[in-house]
């Protein structure tokens, strides 16, 4: 996996497993395998004096709309690329993995259910 936080050229950061797409010896594009979107939310004023950070990270699906979990972006619309924070990292690997864990299930419940309907 190569999870990195990329700007894009509409503002938007976006956390991925990122593809290189590669014509003719050429970067051309990428694709986002399981993209999602970066949100840095205010948590407030610290009262207590603490020096936690003053924002709390959301991600979201970045394109909630799609079936596709692989999408092509052009090379164009890519501002930078870099590694994410640790917090980050973890956070994405956790939904992607929470995602792969409800899709399996969602197969063998499938499976399941087609195996009762024959009977």
């Amino acid at each position: 996996m190569s999870i990195k936080l990329v700007i894009l050229k509409s503002g938007e950061d976006v956390v991925a497993d990122v593809e290189e797409m590669v014509i003719n010896d050429k970067v051309v594009g990428y694709f986002f395998n399981h993209p999602c979107r970066v949100k840095l939310t205010s948590k407030g004023p610290q009262r207590d004096g603490s020096h936690h950070s003053p924002f709390k990270i959301d991600i979201l699906p970045w394109s909630p709309l799609s079936k596709d979990q692989r999408i092509p972006v052009v090379v164009d619309w890519v501002i930078s690329m870099m590694e994410p924070i640790d917090e980050l990292r973890r956070m994405y690997e956790k939904v992607v993995l929470d995602y792969e864990r409800r899709k399996s299930a969602a197969v063998v419940d499938d499976k399941q259910s087609v195996d009762t309907d024959s009977d």
